[in-house]
């Protein structure tokens, strides 16, 4: 795998390869791999900027990101995704780095919640995201919800 090439871009621009790899992607992964049975498209992606990483033409790391107000009070990234060959390889690390640069770029440097899977808590823990609630179920997949409050960047 080569170099990854990185696009944040909002829905309107993203091309319609695009969107098929992106709602593929997360089917294969958050529906099929992880056996949750719900509704991927949930009406929000229209409202976020998409961050694409993409390696010899294929889609493999994703991010969705939202100004404050549309998930939560604060800006929040969610749908983080790498491909399966890719993870253990540092290109998660990468991919969080990318979704705050395009949160801080994109509307100003501002804590960023999310609504981690809680076996990821550890993760997102490196990216300055500290536990900010008690556990929750959301679709069938414990989660827990973190919050990234200093406003300082890679």
């Amino acid at each position: 795998m080569s170099g990854i090439a990185w696009r944040a871009v909002p829905f309107a621009a993203l091309t319609t390869p695009e969107l098929y790899d992106v709602l593929q992607l997360r089917t294969e992964v958050f529906v099929m791999e992880q056996a949750g049975i719900y509704q991927d498209m949930d009406g929000s992606d229209h409202a976020a900027v998409h961050v694409l990483g993409v390696s010899e033409g294929q889609l493999v790391a994703y991010a969705r990101c939202f100004p404050a107000g549309v998930k939560f009070a604060e800006a929040s990234i969610g749908r983080v995704i790498t491909r399966e060959m890719l993870r253990g390889s540092g290109m998660g690390h990468e991919l969080m780095r990318q979704a705050i640069a395009c949160v801080f770029g994109q509307w100003g440097a501002q804590p960023i919640r999310i609504g981690a899977q809680a076996r990821l808590e550890k993760f997102y823990l490196q990216h300055g995201f500290l536990t900010a609630g008690t556990p929750y179920i959301e679709d069938g997949i414990p989660h827990v919800e973190m919050l990234r409050t200093h406003s300082r960047s890679y």
